[in-house]
């Protein structure tokens, strides 16, 4: 049995197959095949609030080949979900309406709040200290879902029109940014000592980048210290010398300075990178929908 997610982000659109396992009453899931296109959506979304025709297209055509593939691998359930580009472009509706018709696919706009819920359901807490404090932090092409767990409860949570496209675009506000520091000091002060949990992309990739052994923590000093050497690079040798993506070269940035921004407000010293994201999450749920059926 095979499920799928579809991710239709602000910077990249992802397809998640993964094969279902059940065994000793328990259900979990192997990831199969990813496949992920660089569309950048949130250039038009967040400069224009419209997708352009030749986005729509493109998207449309990813969607098709999504389909094709899902059917070759005789998936049985999916979600498709669109997050922040696609929340912000006015024609976002119609642009849903015609991936039905082209695609068959069923897709969904939905709610930072329900964002952050699906990437938190892939229950990476449950594998740490139930005791402990945790701060999810997902930073996204155009926002960044927070959420706070203590002792293996929700305290809370909250999505941030804060994102790397958006601060390349020059679209981020100073009024999201005070929110967003005013959420986390709101929420933490009454913690000594939190740990984050960060998700993403770039986070992925910069966790990468520092080597750490045997899945250890991300502390803030090494953070800080890749970052100063990334930002050391023109955008040009950050793909010619240091080999990193194009469409991960210049969004690699702000993603460090909004991970350092949050780790320095919450003082949070470690950052655990689980390589979990939303497609993960929205895997998580259609088992979870399966179980309580």
């Amino acid at each position: 049995m095979r499920y799928a997610a579809i991710d239709i982000g602000s910077n990249a659109v992802r397809l998640l197959i993964a094969d279902i396992i059940e065994s000793n009453n328990s259900v979990h899931f192997k990831k199969n095949t990813l496949v992920r296109v660089p569309l950048r959506l949130g250039d038009d979304a967040f400069l224009d609030q419209y997708l352009s025709d030749k986005k729509t297209n493109d998207l449309i055509k990813t969607m098709v080949a999504f389909r094709n593939l899902m059917d070759v691998y005789k998936v049985s359930k999916y979600l498709a979900f669109a997050t922040s580009a696609m929340r912000d472009a006015a024609n976002g509706p119609a642009v849903v309406t015609k991936i039905m018709e082209e695609a068959n696919i069923n897709l969904e706009i939905i709610t930072g709040q329900k964002e952050a819920s699906i990437i938190y359901a892939t229950h990476i807490e449950q594998i740490l200290d139930s005791e402990k404090n945790y701060l999810y932090i997902d930073v996204g092409g155009g926002s960044t879902e927070l959420s706070l767990f203590s002792a293996g409860n929700l305290v809370a949570s909250k999505s941030f029109n804060i994102g790397t496209i958006r601060i390349l675009d020059n679209k981020d506000s100073e009024e999201n940014w005070n929110a967003m520091k005013n959420f986390i000091k709101d929420n933490t002060r009454q913690f000594k000592v939190i740990l984050g949990i960060g998700t993403g992309g770039n986070i992925n990739k910069l966790y990468k980048i520092a080597e750490e052994p045997n899945k250890a923590p991300l502390t803030f000093v090494k953070l800080k210290s890749i970052y100063n050497h990334l930002n050391s690079y023109s955008l040009r040798d950050r793909i010619n010398l240091l080999g990193l993506n194009q469409d991960r070269a210049d969004v690699i940035i702000p993603a460090c300075e909004i991970f350092l921004t949050i780790m320095r407000i919450a003082n949070i010293k470690n950052l655990f990178v689980p390589t979990y994201g939303l497609v993960d999450g929205m895997i998580q749920s259609l088992i979870e929908n399966k179980i309580n059926k």
